[in-house]
């Protein structure tokens, strides 16, 4: 799971409002792109171009150079989706979807994206990647997650309006929503005026 860079991604509320959401892992920043069923009204992967946006936006630093074919986008849709419904199925305890694990795996096996040592000491990519590279690193961060010490602590935010994933890697382990700064927020305003309401 690579966390060289945990800032998170800019998002933007459904009143246009921008806050920082930090999934905790790069395999649940590609959630964000759009996903199955009723969230394909979110699709943002239509072209090369918009990969790339997003690896510029991700965790994965420095942001690589890419070469994306059409089909490979549409190969990462079909990743995410999978990964989507397997992450969904983990946070509510039941059976992983066969064919979407299968679908994970087989991205996880061909050749990633790899990392090297630039001459002053800093991080880079070798070379240009694809976007199957692309996809084997998203793939392999997801075995890693859902396999590794924080696959218990993989949470969908606790607003019944957002279905935003991240995994709370925090010390104490209590991390209820997407972003303070929005649903956390947001619960705090609902919590105080039903308190006013009470005392009124």
């Amino acid at each position: 799971m690579d966390s060289s860079a945990a800032t998170g991604l800019t998002l933007h509320s459904q009143s246009g409002v921008a806050y920082r959401f930090d999934p905790g892992a790069l395999c649940l920043e590609l959630l964000t792109t759009g996903g199955p069923g009723p969230y394909r009204r979110y699709e943002v992967l239509h072209e090369p171009t918009d990969l790339a946006t997003w690896a510029d936006r991700s965790r994965l630093t420095p942001t690589p150079a890419l070469d994306i074919s059409a089909a490979e986008v549409t190969d990462m849709r079909v990743l995410r989706d999978a990964l989507f419904r397997v992450v969904i199925a983990h946070t509510r305890d039941e059976p992983h979807p066969p064919g979407d694990l299968q679908a994970i795996n087989e991205a996880a096996a061909r050749p990633a994206m790899a990392p090297a040592i630039a001459p002053d000491g800093t991080r880079q990519w070798t070379g240009t990647s694809t976007g199957t590279q692309l996809a084997a690193t998203v793939a392999r961060d997801a075995v890693e997650l859902l396999t590794g010490p924080f696959a218990h602590r993989i949470r969908t935010c606790a607003a019944d309006d957002c279905h935003l994933v991240f995994v709370d890697t925090s010390r104490p382990g209590r991390r209820r929503w997407c972003s303070m700064e929005h649903c956390g927020n947001r619960h705090k305003v609902r919590a105080l005026r039903a308190r006013l309401t009470e005392e009124g």
